[in-house]
């Protein structure tokens, strides 16, 4: 029985393929890195739009003004409940804004089509 696991194991040959293959997986590292890289570059043209950016100020300018209307101490330690309630005010003020924003586009393409019509 030795013998038969020794002929098995012998007759395997090793195959060559495994120094074909990296080059293989160079290249899919390298596509993977430039969609990374055009992920990346997405990210940072939408930062770049203004209406990113009032959002962005938006929900700050609610933030702020949420968590000084909670203070909690003349220390000027916030409570809890003071931060949570400017995350809802952020997440709110944010909201209404795309909500304009989004009615704006909406009514300028009725009026396009009306005017095609």
């Amino acid at each position: 029985m030795a013998k038969n696991k020794t002929v098995a194991t012998k007759a395997k040959p090793r195959k060559k393929a495994s120094r074909s293959s990296a080059p293989a997986k160079a290249k899919t590292r390298k596509a993977k890195s430039s969609k990374v890289q055009s992920g990346y570059d997405a990210i940072a043209k939408l930062a770049e739009h203004p209406i990113v950016a009032d959002l962005i100020a938006i929900g700050a300018t609610a933030a702020v003004t949420a968590i000084a209307a909670g203070m909690s101490s003349k220390s000027g330690k916030t409570s809890g409940k003071a931060v949570k309630d400017a995350g809802k005010a952020a997440a709110a003020a944010i909201g209404a804004r795309l909500m304009t924003e989004f009615k704006a586009v909406k009514d300028s393409a009725a009026d396009a089509n009306k005017k095609k019509a």
